[in-house]
């Protein structure tokens, strides 16, 4: 692995970290570290200083995975096996030692609103928008019709040219274009990119329906402006998942169609990887852009500074993790990070989780990849 890819690599890490880093300033304003809050207390110096300690101690930490990064891989850099064993193993450690920052700041939080009584101070209130469902929340799902002709054209094309796919086929590359991986031409084997073609452009059909079904979430301290907010987030998101479900349909035909004309194996490698820099980047500036739940959306003052949104903490574990039997909403907005997450007191949310798993699992195995 020569020093260009190194610096590659670490340029994909980079923007990743950062935005990883900034999390506290991207969720909603009615919540903090996982914990709720009233709005007005979001920029309080006391607040404002966790947030700003929380970015310099995940910063010193994606500092330290970098460059542990670029020493191990100076030393390794003819060694692509192990390089990836290494890279593996930082960005897990990074993932849980990040976990156990939240976890503190977590805590001190939940310390905080507890010694401040926030909660009782104010009248609590669930607001509900019997109209928020009316409007246009996300983008049409006919646009998956594209991916889906994409993989048919694809399907079709790999059928009719399929004695001129060579007895061996390459399902991997190294950054320099080398094939180092090889497995033998089948009916089985060469429908893995359709498949998983028509598999992907599913779960982003699932992804782009579940954007409008999710759970409503109305602040109840601005219930109109954050409603606005609201459908610009999700319409914003739709239109994202839409783009990568095509970029990425797109992007397996072009590596199928590999196998039966001449492609330059450079272009193979360098190609996958400017698509998904270009994914990573777009998926950043969207968030700090938008904000969870449209939060950094120009916004106007509160209506009503007497009543706050009701606390709910008690079903959020750890701040992240949603678990309510009373709650018949299968979907809901994050508390920490951008995106969606489940309720896990529902049987079905499982069910689909597992499901999506056991697909992008389950697809390879009995297609013999």
């Amino acid at each position: 692995m020569g020093s260009l890819n190194i610096l590659l690599l670490i340029a994909i890490m980079v923007p990743v970290f950062i935005s990883l880093m900034f999390i506290p300033y991207l969720t909603r304003r009615t919540e903090s570290f996982g914990v709720t809050i009233p709005e007005e207390v979001y920029i309080s110096p006391e607040l404002k200083g966790m947030r700003k300690q929380y970015v310099l101690v995940t910063g010193i930490l994606s500092l330290l995975v970098i460059v542990v990064f670029f020493l191990l891989s100076s030393s390794f850099r003819n060694d692509e096996e192990m390089m990836s064993i290494q890279f593996g193993i930082l960005i897990g450690a990074y993932i849980i030692f990040s976990f156990i920052v939240y976890i503190v700041f977590h805590r001190n939080m939940k310390k905080i609103k507890q010694e401040k009584n926030w909660s009782e101070q104010k009248s609590q209130l669930v607001v509900i928008n019997t109209s928020f469902r009316d409007q246009k929340l996300n983008h049409s799902n006919l646009w998956f019709i594209v991916p889906f002709v994409v993989a048919i054209v694809t399907m079709v094309i790999t059928f009719l040219n399929y004695n001129q796919i060579p007895k061996r086929i390459p399902m991997q590359y190294d950054f320099d274009g080398n094939v180092t991986n090889w497995t033998d031409k089948s009916y089985q084997t060469v429908l893995m990119m359709p498949i998983m073609q028509v598999y992907l452009t599913l779960l982003f059909l699932f992804i782009n329906t579940m954007i409008a079904k999710a759970k409503q979430q109305v602040s109840a301290e601005n219930p109109k402006e954050s409603m606005r907010k609201n459908v610009i987030f999700r319409r914003r998101w739709s239109a994202y998942i839409i783009v990568t479900g095509i970029a990425v349909t797109l992007l397996f035909s072009f590596i199928q169609l590999s196998y039966i004309y001449p492609i330059n194996q450079q272009l193979l490698t360098t190609f996958p990887l400017i698509l998904s820099i270009g994914l990573t980047i777009g998926a950043i500036i969207l968030s700090f852009t938008t904000g969870q739940g449209g939060s950094r959306l120009k916004t106007s003052a509160g209506e009503n500074g007497t009543i706050i949104d009701r606390d709910d903490d008690r079903y959020w574990k750890l701040g992240q993790f949603y678990f309510n039997k009373n709650d018949p909403a299968l979907f809901l907005e994050k508390r920490f990070g951008i995106g969606w997450t489940i309720n896990l007191a529902r049987p079905l949310a499982w069910i689909m989780f597992l499901v999506i798993i056991g697909l992008a699992v389950g697809i390879p195995l009995l297609l013999g990849a």
